[in-house]
């Protein structure tokens, strides 16, 4: 796990092995952007696609759904965003930097010690325009969260998906927020991607469904390796609730610089579809063929971030040894991974540059990808050196192809973990 001292080497870490580092950096960079390098893309691929097995392929009650990030400006006005979606903030009235009010120690003081203005709410919508004249009529924005995609789409999904309540829709998508960012890497950043599921029950199954939910995203978190010591439960106050929710409880994680949201879950009620079907005028009901009743369903609201979660699962796996895993050479960076986010299912390591490891390399390669692995191949430097490589990246398992592999067809296997080796057969 990364102390808060090493979040210099762990920004760094990430930067050298093509995991994160800063956006548009030829050009100076734009503060709180980042790009995905190629180890880190392949993280984030496979943890996107592990969420939507747990959440959609695993169950029989919850459906997939890709709606657009522009959407009718109307949706955001139902939704209570053009009045709600707003953040606090103050002026330094020397510097003319802002700052979030409710982030000060010192509500009337600057982190620079000056004077600041009154809070002014801001809204924290990105706005474009649709078509090519930048007027009122045609203003819109880059939505803020993916959820109400989902909630215009509610009746249509019911229908043609065949579900009952209580079921759910779940989507990942990118969502922007032009917000005020603390600068804790990746944490918090005006364009992100969030992995949401509505779940719609029945009022009366609210709150048996929203404690569900609590426990098995936080099982989720721990199934795939994150310490439980360093994952709590917050439940927030009711005077800090949002507008549309019955009652929200967080799962925090205890990230370098203190305790903080990793996933939100929320009862939001029947807020967001009673809107809808006013501002709309569309129903948004439901009949009960049993109970021959039309009702509004409630919606409980599993809401992750996808570049949180990755934060989370680098940060509480990465491992410093100033003097190696064995106490006894040069320092070693170890990711300790689930595999199941691994960048590489596994690395194929020729011992020396010669054609017929080279080829029989290869050829493993060859196979491994035919059966849907990930695989990594590097030929360059000692197989010392190339272990602690794929150790940095997380890499599982690495196979070493040798000239005992020319006479018997076995390779070494290296566990990642355990720096075990053993003898296998291709």
């Amino acid at each position: 796990m990364v102390t808060p001292d090493q979040m210099p080497e762990f920004v760094a870490w990430a930067k050298r092995r093509g995991v994160i580092w800063p956006s548009s950096e030829i050009y100076g960079g734009l503060s709180n952007s980042y790009d995905y390098g190629p180890v880190g893309v392949e993280m984030k691929n496979r943890l996107k696609a592990h969420w939507w097995r747990t959440m959609v392929h695993a169950r029989e009650d919850i459906v997939g759904l890709d709606s657009p990030i522009i959407l009718n400006p109307q949706v955001w006005e139902a939704a209570g965003h053009t009045e709600n979606f707003t953040d606090p903030l103050v002026e330094d009235l020397v510097t003319h930097k802002r700052y979030r009010a409710d982030h000060l120690d010192d509500p009337t003081v600057s982190p620079d010690g000056n004077p600041v203005s009154e809070p002014k709410n801001f809204n924290l919508m990105f706005k474009t325009f649709i078509g090519p004249v930048e007027e009122e009529a045609a203003t819109a924005f880059l939505r803020p969260e993916t959820c109400q995609g989902i909630f215009i789409n509610f009746k249509q999904v019911l229908e043609t998906s065949r579900q009952k309540i209580p079921f759910g829709i779940a989507q990942i998508g990118k969502s922007f927020r032009n917000e005020i960012t603390p600068g804790n890497f990746t944490y918090r950043t005006r364009e992100f991607e969030q992995m949401e599921m509505e779940f719609f029950v029945r009022e009366e199954e609210a709150n048996k469904w929203f404690d569900y939910w609590v426990e098995a995203r936080l099982q989720w978190y721990v199934d795939l390796g994150v310490k439980k010591e360093n994952l709590r439960l917050f439940k927030h106050p009711k005077a800090d609730l949002a507008h549309y929710s019955k009652g929200t409880t967080d799962i925090e994680y205890r990230y370098p610089w203190g305790w903080g949201e990793l996933e939100g879950i929320a009862n939001r009620g029947d807020f967001d579809l009673t809107q809808h079907q006013k501002f709309s005028g569309k129903d948004m009901s439901v009949f009960d063929d049993e109970t021959k009743e039309k009702f509004i369903p409630w919606v409980i609201e599993p809401a992750a971030g996808l570049d949180r979660a990755l934060l989370v699962l680098l940060l509480d796996a990465w491992q410093f040894d100033e003097k190696g895993r064995k106490g006894e050479g040069e320092a070693e960076t170890t990711l300790m991974v689930n595999a199941a986010v691994a960048a590489y299912d596994c690395a194929v390591l020729p011992l020396m540059k010669k054609e017929p490891l080279q080829k029989m390399a290869h050829d493993l390669v060859a196979k491994l990808r035919a059966e849907g692995k990930s695989v990594f191949y590097d030929e360059t430097g000692s197989i010392g050196r190339r272990y602690r490589r794929n150790d940095e990246i997380g890499t599982p398992r690495c196979y070493t192809v040798d000239f005992q592999s020319l006479e018997d067809g076995t390779v070494t296997e290296r566990d990642r973990d355990s720096m075990q080796q053993r003898r296998v057969t291709i």
